[in-house]
């Protein structure tokens, strides 16, 4: 199948973008990166909020006015329920702001709560297709958020038996489960990160590579970037992108830096690779303080799309 770069262009970021697309590196002039979809999680607006001691909503008319200002088209937010769906509507089309994913958290370890976690899941990825969402992004909580444990060899087993599950029921809905690592995963040799991606359906399980935490995780290693990304490239139906120089999250995104996104983009192109584009660059406690949000997300979308051109 042949497109046009135009065509190719408008696929790029689509939640079925699987199939062959045109070099997503060479995007000729302004018109042509505006059709280029970005969006923008949640998280990152609660770290700046949380910097400038401002209260923080997630999906609040402040936010998401906020997001609109940065020129960033697409709203990744953090659901816990339906309900958060229904509320979405009006916000969403008044600031014309599309959802084509959503960030849900998992618990799958535990036989005693991963049926019900599923469940939940699912509930939220019923209500959220009927806006349009077609990517389901999860990663399975650890014992404990920010502990030392980590999960014993029949916790993997049944969290990967259980990550397999969702991603087969979500595929019934026309909708795609896109595993997503943290730095934790790649504790103990990896072996998290490494079975889920191993002992799961590709054609249920995708993956969301935040390759920041796979930097972080692996010891601030981009050699550990890409060669996650060799091995699991097929997997890939969204990125979360986050920059560092020297370890530390920078305000905006950039293509340079402890990570080199150019060559990441490029690899990705030649394997005809057109994932979703997801901006999650946050600040931490020894990141420059000299942008706001808007301005921080406004820079790093432009300099994304220039990096493209």
């Amino acid at each position: 199948m042949k497109l046009t770069r135009r065509e190719s262009l408008a696929a790029i970021g689509a939640s079925a973008a699987l199939t062959a697309l045109g070099p997503l590196a060479r995007v000729a002039d302004a018109e042509d990166r505006a059709a280029i979809h970005v969006a923008t999680n949640t998280y990152p607006w609660l770290t700046f909020a949380g910097r400038a001691k401002r209260p923080f909503q997630l999906h609040s008319e402040t936010l998401l006015t906020d997001i609109a200002q940065t020129g960033i088209t697409g709203y990744e937010p953090i659901i816990s329920s339906p309900a958060e769906c229904g509320d979405l509507v009006e916000r969403l089309q008044k600031h014309r702001l599309e959802m084509r994913s959503l960030y849900v958290n998992s618990t799958l370890h535990d036989a005693a709560t991963a049926r019900q976690s599923v469940d939940s899941v699912l509930a939220i990825a019923a209500a959220a297709r009927k806006l349009g969402t077609r990517i389901i992004v999860t990663n399975p909580s650890p014992i404990q958020w920010g502990g030392p444990e980590d999960k014993n060899d029949a916790q993997l087993r049944l969290q990967a038996e259980a990550l397999d599950q969702l991603g087969a029921e979500l595929r019934k809905l026309g909708m795609m489960l896109a595993y997503h690592n943290h730095d934790a995963e790649f504790r103990q040799g990896g072996r998290e990160f490494h079975h889920m991606l191993t002992a799961t359906d590709p054609a249920n399980v995708k993956f969301c590579l935040d390759a920041h935490w796979v930097y972080r995780g692996c010891g601030d290693s981009e050699v550990a970037v890409f060669d996650a990304l060799t091995h699991y490239h097929e997997r890939v139906v969204e990125l979360h992108l986050r920059q560092s120089v020297g370890g530390v999250w920078t305000e905006a995104f950039a293509m340079k830096g402890d990570i080199d996104y150019a060559r990441l983009f490029n690899f990705l192109s030649q394997k005809s690779i057109a994932p979703h584009l997801v901006l999650e660059q946050a600040v931490e406690a020894d990141s420059p303080n000299e942008l706001s949000a808007i301005e921080a997300h406004r820079r790093g979308r432009d300099n994304l799309l220039r990096g493209l051109s």
